[in-house]
C-alpha cells in the first residue's frame, strides 16, 4: 500500500480552503479535506508578534502526491509563505487508509 500522508495547511479565511478542497478532490489529488475553522494562531512574521485566526484545513492523501498537492496549494495560497506540512500516517484503520490510497 502506498504511503499515506496527512497534509496540514492554514489558511485566512474559510472561503479559500472550502474551494480548493474541493478542487483538489475533484482533481484526485486528495481523497478528502476537512476544514476547520476558528484557529487563533500567535506567531512571529517579519519581526512582528502576529495574533489573530486563521482556518485549517487537512487533506488525506499519499506521499506520491505531495509534490503535486504542495504545488496546486502554493499557487492559488494568499500567504507569502504558506503552511503545508505533510504528517506520515503510521497506523490506522486499513479500511480507511486503503480508501485514501
Amino acid at each position: 500500500m502506498p504511503e499515506i500522508v496527512f497534509v496540514y495547511v492554514t489558511h485566512p479565511d474559510a472561503a479559500a480552503p472550502a474551494a480548493l478542497g474541493r478542487a483538489l478532490v475533484e482533481e484526485r489529488l486528495v481523497a478528502c479535506a476537512n476544514i476547520l475553522p476558528g484557529m487563533r494562531t500567535v506567531y512571529r512574521w517579519q519581526d512582528r508578534i502576529e495574533d489573530g485566526y486563521e482556518v485549517v484545513m487537512i487533506v488525506k492523501t499519499t506521499a506520491a502526491l505531495v509534490p503535486a498537492l504542495q504545488q496546486r496549494i502554493r499557487a492559488e495560497h494568499p500567504y507569502e509563505c504558506p503552511c503545508i506540512a505533510a504528517l506520515p500516517v503510521t497506523g490506522g484503520n486499513p479500511d480507511y487508509l486503503a480508501w485514501i490510497a
